[in-house]
């Protein structure tokens, strides 16, 4: 038997805690920590190929420097001066904002990242900042910072507890949870159920989450906003609210009922497809229930009304008085505390140039990057740094921003993979891989159904000459200030000698579980207790954790109820699909296509759309289909089911991996189309600026008739 190491995985937001065997530099054997208080021993299918993605052939472990069209190993001491050379240049000749930097998802699944990039960016000193929230889950951040004062007050379901579970546009058994920290969701959703719960799930596709509800709606894509705000309508009009304690803590509830007033269930109707008496019965049943959670995700923020779906999620739970409550929605007590990590947000501050879409605390909408990039001007973007990152496939009409990134005068790409958009750097800087580094999840433990905290000490020791992803920042960071005043020299060269673990015992024992009484806690204590800490369910946290001005919560922010009384009823175009996207189990966005044991089994890279559909064009399953929007046409092939609702159709995210210059060979030979080829970057949501990626119109018609 080999050496046994216990962590976390680190590569989706369950957190789930892993028993690893190696032997020398290999892992031999992963299987789920049974110990683990929170886990209880689950691991999926992702976490078992942890030793894959480790040992990936693929996997670049020297930095690239592009010569040509190739690239050629050099040092590290090499790389580091030519980036920070570069970006230094490209902002002398065009201005700070010339350079902009992409953070992609993984970022925040790394400590050392985490903790690194942000102090980076201020050396960057620019206003063209993205990362992927604007592609996932911008609209939450949005309306907990109107309603509660700061970006990260997210309320999470208390998913243990609860008896009536309301999921709307999302399925956390192929996510894992999603702004929902819950390993082993599928058990913890059974148990819902065995304890005499009621799980109802709202999606235009017969999700695997829906296939085990109690009750399954099909809801047109993007039309989600007129259920939920008929659902308040009738909450309103039965006097069914029942805001309790919070009452004295809230403002605008006189304003929500009088926003809502119009969207009755008839309205709602029309525009979801779901029954008017369903709604009803929906909203009473709900109402009535002994504690309830109503949870929007992918598929109601990622919509031309996510902001607005999110804030009437949010006053569902308030109204019903289900907020801050056990068996509703609840804030979590993390052990870092997330006001340590972000400031409060702000909206609008400043716009994008191009196009005149607002900033969010102090980052812009990704669905912009490429017109600004494109367009010539004061403020055009001529210089790139992105980090675990691959907008290419994950932001809208990727073929346009792949266009464009072409177009750089400089671009560096922290990743540790030659992908379709790193393709395109002058430089790519590999960070470590994610079992030779320490971890902790501080973003996720900000989010979980339970308080709990874990740390990770790395299972390899760090290759020689490797750099970790904090130490690439750090080295970039101090490079660009070297001519600046002493003090931010200084700053610099101090953040990269404490390094992420000193920060992290720092930040622990700062935090609420820390202090200096006996056992409180530490990195010291985390590490003596490897499988975890458990720090009990969540528990009401309100009004004391607000961050308003006032102190209250705010119901009704203008640019909400503004919004919602702007909306009008939907209009399809004529004989066009409402295209969505979906994720598997086995899929993590675009990066772990190129693990063998991700990949093995049927294509899931396929047009799922209902017969009846395929039948009134022409359209056979197996066949190869076109799929056209405003933007752009991918070639597929068609899956007849009845698991999507008529007029829908859906595709896999993350696929799209048939670009020359890439090198994931596992990936290429599952390469699909990307969604992204498709989706628009007009469609957004007017409030927030993020992309609309659910509900795309497209045409879709036999591949052998052009």
């Amino acid at each position: 038997m080999g050496e046994v190491h216990l962590r976390v995985c680190p590569l989706c937001e369950a957190t789930c805690g892993l028993r690893l065997e190696t032997e020398g530099d290999r892992v031999v054997k992963v299987r789920g920590d049974e110990h683990d208080p929170f886990s209880r021993g689950y691991v999926c299918p992702k976490g078992v190929a942890l030793g894959e993605l480790h040992a990936d052939p693929d996997r670049l472990r020297r930095p690239l420097r592009r010569q040509g069209e190739s690239f050629v190993e050099t040092t590290w001491e090499s790389a580091l001066d030519e980036a920070a050379e570069g970006i230094l240049r490209v902002q002398r000749r065009h201005g700070r904002d010339a350079v902009a930097v992409y953070l992609g998802n993984p970022t925040v699944h790394n400590l050392g990242a985490l903790l690194f990039a942000p102090p980076f960016i201020r050396t960057l000193r620019t206003k063209s900042r993205f990362s992927a929230t604007s592609v996932d889950q911008l609209a939450h951040h949005v309306a907990a910072w109107a309603m509660f004062g700061h970006q990260l007050l997210l309320p999470v379901p208390d998913l243990d507890r609860t008896a009536f579970f309301l999921l709307v546009g999302s399925n956390p058994l192929a996510s894992n949870g999603s702004l929902m920290t819950a390993p082993d969701v599928k058990q913890r959703l059974l148990d819902l159920k065995a304890r005499g719960g009621r799980l109802v799930v709202v999606d235009p596709r017969r999700t695997e989450t829906a296939a085990i509800a109690d009750q399954h709606l099909f809801v047109r894509p993007g039309t989600d906003v007129f259920l939920l705000a008929a659902l308040l309508h009738v909450v309103f009009r039965e006097n069914l609210q029942r805001t309790g304690r919070l009452a004295a803590h809230t403002s605008g509830l006189d304003a929500v009922r009088r926003a809502v007033l119009g969207f009755t269930p008839e309205r709602a109707e029309r525009a979801t497809g779901i029954a008017a008496p369903t709604i009803v019965a929906l909203a009473r049943a709900f109402a009535a229930s002994e504690s309830g959670a109503v949870h929007a995700r992918m598929g109601a923020s990622t919509q031309e009304y996510g902001g607005l779906c999110q804030w009437l999620t949010t006053l569902l739970n308030l109204v019903t008085g289900n907020l801050d409550r056990p068996g509703g929605v609840l804030f979590t007590t993390p052990a870092v505390e997330p006001f340590r990590l972000a400031p409060a947000g702000h909206l609008g501050v400043w716009k994008s140039r191009v196009r005149g879409l607002p900033e969010f605390g102090g980052e812009l909408p990704v669905s912009v990057l490429s017109e600004e990039i494109e367009t010539p001007g004061q403020g055009q973007i001529r210089g790139l740094v992105t980090h675990a990152g691959n907008p290419v496939l994950s932001t809208p009409d990727g073929r346009r921003l792949s266009r464009a990134l072409r177009s750089l005068e400089f671009f560096v790409a922290i990743d540790l993979y030659k992908n379709e958009t790193t393709q395109h750097a002058h430089l790519i800087l590999p960070p470590t891989g994610a079992l030779e580094h320490d971890h902790y999840d501080a973003a996720f433990y900000v989010l979980s159904i339970r308080n709990f905290a874990k740390y990770s000490p790395a299972v390899f020791p760090k290759p020689a000459g490797a750099l970790h992803d904090w130490e690439i920042f750090a080295g970039l960071s101090q490079r660009l200030v070297a001519r600046r005043p002493m003090p931010e020299r200084m700053a610099a060269r101090a953040l990269a000698a404490l390094g992420p673990a000193r920060i992290l015992d720092l930040a622990l024992r700062l935090g609420p579980y820390g202090g200096l009484r006996r056992g409180g806690m530490s990195l010291a204590r985390l590490r003596a207790e490897p499988h975890g800490v458990d720090l009990g369910p969540l528990e009401p946290r309100l009004p004391k954790a607000l961050r308003t001005k006032d102190g209250r919560i705010d119901a009704a922010p203008s640019i909400f109820t503004q919004a919602l009384a702007g909306m009008g009823d939907p209009v399809a175009a004529p004989g066009s699909l409402g295209l969505i996207g979906r994720r598997n189990l086995r899929d993590c966005n675009s990066w772990l296509h190129n693990v063998p044991g991700l990949m093995s089994g049927r294509d899931r890279c396929t047009l799922l759309i209902h017969p009846s559909d395929a039948g009134a064009r022409g359209i056979v399953g197996g066949q190869a289909v076109r799929v056209r929007s405003r933007v752009g046409e991918v070639e597929v092939r068609a899956e007849l089911t009845e698991d999507v609702m008529p007029g829908v159709v859906s595709l896999p995210h993350g696929f799209g991996h048939a670009g020359d210059g890439i090198s994931l060979t596992v990936a290429t030979r599952h390469a699909g189309v990307s969604i992204n080829d498709l989706t628009d970057p007009e469609r957004v949501d007017a409030l927030t600026g993020a992309a609309a990626f659910s509900g795309v119109p497209v045409e879709v018609v036999p591949a052998d008739r052009g």
